[in-house]
């Protein structure tokens, strides 16, 4: 039998505010975690029942150097970027845009949903580009949901949605600049699973629904938490039968780059000189203004 990941550490993800003003619930970067190479971020957006009229979202900022994902659960965005890309993203949907050189981009809630209102949850996730990628040119990916590939266990107990990596035997459709797994996982009462990702990827599980049983020992694992795995290969996932509800988790890791992170505010590159450049080139207009 494969050999199983041992937990490293687990982590409690902790609440705060962003963009205008909407709730978030961030597993890292934070004091105790600055990233999981060469993931750079992980937030929770919600879950928040805007009124009408009042749902706020993250207007018009710049990036250069990683890349942006934006998967969403329910509600609806507006995307729009400095390249001229427009889109509206409902539930299931993801977007993976990538900054590169460097680009201007808003998420803001659509306007039928700041009009009537509703519940809006989403993940906002930053994956790092190598050091040869960083100036790469922009590029953005839309996923719909009812198009992102679907895997399922024997027994259709365990079930994930394969935005990159491969489980189940089913590959994703996202084109990645390194290997990265991104899984949406939903696990029914008494399932069990032992996906086995790549063994050079570095693993991660954050747990958003339910509880969970996670590793060789079985440790239970609450809704809001992050496990970071250890070189290996099988992960051990099991739902107790007695479960209350399903437990649902995003299954994520990638190949560690391994190089120097200079980072501040919306930038992420390699030096501080390239970071001075960075700002120096938004505030001069040479990284685009979104035309509406």
């Amino acid at each position: 039998m494969t050999e199983s990941r041992e937990i490293l550490d687990v982590i409690t993800s902790q609440r705060v505010t962003e963009g205008a003003g909407f709730p978030v619930r961030r597993p890292f970067p934070t004091p105790e975690l600055d990233n999981l190479d060469p993931f750079l971020m992980l937030d929770e957006v919600g879950p928040v029942d805007w009124p009408p009229g009042e749902a706020l979202g993250a207007p018009d900022h710049p990036h250069r150097g990683f890349e942006t994902i934006s998967y969403i659960l329910s509600g609806e965005k507006l995307h729009e970027d400095s390249t001229g890309d427009h889109q509206i993203l409902g539930p299931g949907d993801v977007q993976w845009m990538t900054a590169g050189s460097g680009i201007v981009h808003s998420e803001m809630p659509s306007p039928a949903m700041r009009e009537r209102g509703g519940r809006a949850h989403s993940f906002q996730i930053w994956v790092n580009l190598p050091a040869e990628h960083k100036m790469a040119a922009q590029r953005y990916q839309f996923v719909a949901g009812g198009q992102i590939p679907l895997g399922q266990s024997a027994d259709g107990l365990a079930t994930a949605r394969v935005i990159a990596g491969e489980a189940f035997g089913v590959s994703a459709r996202i084109d990645t600049y390194t290997p990265v797994t991104l899984q949406d996982w939903t696990m029914q009462p008494g399932g069990q699973a032992r996906p086995t990702p790549p063994t050079e990827q570095q693993m991660a599980l954050y747990l958003f629904q339910g509880t969970l049983a996670v590793g060789p020992q079985g440790r239970l694992i609450d809704e809001g938490q992050l496990v970071i795995f250890g070189a290996g290969g099988a992960i051990d996932l099991t739902l107790d039968a007695q479960a209350e509800t399903a437990a649902r988790f995003l299954l994520f890791g990638g190949v560690p780059l391994g190089e120097p992170i200079a980072r501040y505010g919306p930038f992420v590159m390699n030096t501080r000189e390239e970071l001075v450049q960075a700002f120096d080139d938004f505030q001069s207009g040479r990284m685009g203004v979104i035309t509406r």
